[in-house]
């Protein structure tokens, strides 16, 4: 088992998580819809926990977990906020940006799980049901977007 790559892939995938719990954040703030607002909120909560995780893992090898989200991260919110704002249905932007970012996550765990005989059982095990769950999610943004855009039409 190599502790490098486990270290590089846990890292990478914990600034991923970093950057959908604030993204999440960000749009829990941008919608006024109470529903939506909740749903939002449960997601970063989500992500917290996924980064709780990642993050207990790395200690647990004396790794040093990276502590913040990515550039690029940011990048996509700040271009979430910008999206939202310009547009007239501030809901369906908001979706489209989360459903981007996730399926963007999912990739990113494609990618690590690729690796998965060089890293522990149990690390495969978490990211394999993380994975799962962000999945779901995209499907269920997917919905969320379908409601909100047939609510404008």
């Amino acid at each position: 088992m190599d502790n490098i790559k486990t270290e590089r892939y846990l890292n990478l995938l914990l600034e991923k998580t970093y950057d959908a719990q604030r993204g999440y954040s960000n749009a829990a703030e941008a919608t006024e819809r109470v529903q939506l607002k909740n749903w939002f909120a449960k997601q970063g909560a989500r992500r917290t926990l996924f980064a709780a995780s990642l993050t207990g893992e790395l200690k647990g090898m004396n790794k040093t977990p990276e502590l913040d989200g990515s550039f690029t991260g940011d990048m996509h919110r700040g271009w979430m906020n910008i999206k939202a704002a310009m547009s007239p249905n501030t809901d369906e932007s908001i979706l489209e940006e989360c459903l981007t970012g996730d399926k963007s996550a999912v990739k990113e765990y494609d990618l690590v799980l690729e690796h998965k005989k060089v890293l522990p059982p149990t690390v495969v095990s978490i990211l394999e049901t993380q994975k799962d769950e962000i999945q779901a999610t995209v499907n269920k943004v997917k919905t969320l977007e379908n409601f909100a855009h047939h609510q404008h039409l």
